[in-house]
């Protein structure tokens, strides 16, 4: 698990192709010396096993799902990456839970100034928009945001100079893939609402309620 807190940004510095799949080569500045191989590091969100460790890089292998389902089939030598080692569980939760794991892509359709922030618009498909609420939590790029507004094939973010200068955000441009992951409580949610998995709550009302959320361990 990732809590979407980026501790660095890396390059990728070589890219090698098995069949489908993929081995990135980063280059970064973050500590490594606490690291192993085997260990769980998430690029742009994308939760990759280290495969290879160096004092000042990294490689990771990427299956066939993971490069179909996210940015990294677009990826070329030179491209910034978002960095987040693995979340411990004596760490504080400063964003949200991240499981690493990418539910799909989007595009990025405008960047605005509003005095200090940056707003972004980000295209999505249908499926991806209905796993999101206003002021629900959002992970772009592997970056814990807040989502400002909710449309049908879209929503906005409002963006802090201090997240917009030590990610990739300050190189992010209109027409831009990025890697999106939604907020795994939500959608457990829905899953159960679509399924029919909960049970109907045993209340007046009846349907959802919050002793059937608290129940069902989302409380």
């Amino acid at each position: 698990m990732f809590t979407g807190i980026i501790e660095a940004v890396g390059a990728i510095s070589g890219i090698k192709t098995h069949g489908l799949g993929k081995v990135l080569t980063i280059e970064t500045g973050m500590d490594l010396s606490q690291c192993k191989i085997g260990d769980s590091i998430a690029v742009n969100g994308a939760c990759l096993t280290a495969v290879t460790l160096h004092k000042n890089s990294f490689s990771v292998d990427m299956a066939p799902e993971t490069v179909a389902r996210t940015t990294f089939q677009k990826k070329t030598p030179g491209s910034r990456v978002n960095l987040e080692r693995a979340l411990r569980l004596s760490d504080r939760l400063d964003g949200h839970l991240v499981s690493g794991h990418i539910d799909g892509t989007g595009t990025i359709l405008s960047i605005q100034k509003l005095s200090n922030a940056v707003i972004l618009t980000i295209g999505v498909s249908d499926a991806l928009a209905g796993e999101m609420i206003e002021k629900g939590s959002v992970a772009i790029e592997g970056i814990s945001l807040t989502i400002n507004r909710v449309m049908d094939n879209a929503f906005e973010l409002s963006i802090i100079p201090h997240t917009a200068q030590i990610t990739t955000i300050a190189y992010m441009r209109v027409g831009d893939m990025v890697n999106i992951e939604t907020d795994i409580l939500g959608k457990y949610v829905k899953r159960f609402l679509q399924t029919g998995a909960i049970p109907k709550a045993k209340s007046t009302s009846g349907g959802l309620s919050m002793e059937l959320l608290a129940k069902n361990g989302f409380l």
